[in-house]
């Protein structure tokens, strides 16, 4: 029974927390000081500077919104990936290898010979961003032909 209690944890969504919290706190930082700016600065400043500014923030907010929510999520048949300009979604048999590395990130080959950066899995992260690559190399493993996965058609 103990292999299946621990299932839902071998797929559970990967995501970055040191990225996360970071933008977060950065979004906090920003609304705040642009919302001091425009009470402090209201007399003196014109209607076309408060929109100027409010479209840069709200340009500068959506990109990090888009690094707050960088994932990975896997499941019976692949995996999705969320990164910051794009997202794609992979049937297992695509992903030849995953690697760590002495990249920034986690990056997966695929057969068509193109490798893929999984944002989601990132080193700032430390001992949770290698367990967390351990886990996506495990999935991948399990799921490749004769993997313990491969020939499980429930789901």
């Amino acid at each position: 029974m103990a292999p299946a209690e621990h299932a839902p944890d071998l797929y559970a969504p990967f995501r970055p927390r040191a990225t996360r919290l970071v933008s977060i706190g950065v979004i906090v930082w920003l609304v705040g000081g642009w919302i001091v700016f425009v009470l402090v600065a209201r007399d003196l400043a014109d209607a076309a500077t408060y929109v100027g500014s409010g479209v840069l923030l709200a340009l500068i907010v959506a990109l990090l919104v888009r690094l707050a929510t960088l994932v990975a999520v896997p499941d019976q048949d692949g995996l999705f990936v969320r990164n910051v300009v794009s997202s794609r979604r992979l049937d297992w048999a695509q992903i030849v290898d995953v690697r760590f590395g002495e990249r920034d990130w986690v990056s997966l080959d695929l057969t068509d010979g193109r490798v893929l950066a999984v944002m989601a899995i990132q080193r700032v992260d430390g001992d949770r961003a290698r367990r967390d690559s351990r886990r996506l190399a495990t999935l991948v493993a399990r799921h490749e032909p004769g993997g313990v996965d491969a020939g499980d058609s429930g789901g």
